[in-house]
């Protein structure tokens, strides 16, 4: 079992206490995070640290997102929508939560080769978050790597629900995954 550590803000106190991360992408809010479901906002609430993988849409909404979540960790990468975060946020990020080692990126391009392209950029990714369709995505890739997109909160597009994600993470392991609904 891999030991707990963290560069992402959050260490577990011994290798088995877990880190609840909130996963959201494609929110395509402006000024605020007012248009987030009350769902989103309770998963927010409970949150260790969270993930947003692209098109959070500019600098407003990005600063309410922090001062929501407090003092805890937010984690972030420039969607292809992002025009006013270019050079705020990267475009590309690896950070390590619970001794997970977790990348992060909006744009994995085509589906086809997908689970190679993900592995080729990131080799040594537990998980892999990703955004860009809003079509919610939680399956294995190439060697175990976890492929993870938690859809849209917000803009549901041709996807019959609005969602988001959650990963439960302890010890180095995944504990729990899921594409959690938020319609209200």
């Amino acid at each position: 079992m891999a030991r707990a550590r963290s560069i992402a803000g959050v260490t577990p106190r011994t290798a088995t206490e877990s880190v609840r991360v909130a996963v959201l992408a494609d929110t395509h809010l402006r000024g605020s995070v007012d248009a987030l479901p009350d769902a989103v906002r309770r998963e927010l609430d409970v949150a260790d640290v969270v993930l947003h993988a692209g098109d959070v849409l500019d600098r407003d909404a990005l600063a309410d997102l922090t001062r929501v979540l407090d003092d805890r960790p937010l984690h972030a990468v420039l969607g292809n929508n992002d025009h006013d975060l270019a050079g705020v946020l990267p475009d590309r990020l690896e950070v390590t939560i619970a001794g997970v080692e977790v990348a992060m990126v909006h744009d994995t391009g085509a589906r086809a080769g997908r689970e190679n392209r993900m592995r080729r950029w990131f080799p040594t990714a537990d998980v892999v978050v990703f955004g860009h369709s809003h079509e919610p995505w939680n399956a294995e890739g190439r060697d175990g790597q976890l492929l993870f997109n938690p859809g849209s909160a917000v803009q549901r597009r041709r996807q019959p629900r609005h969602t988001m994600g959650l990963l439960v993470l302890a010890g180095g392991e995944i504990v729990e995954r899921q594409i959690l609904v938020v319609d209200e």
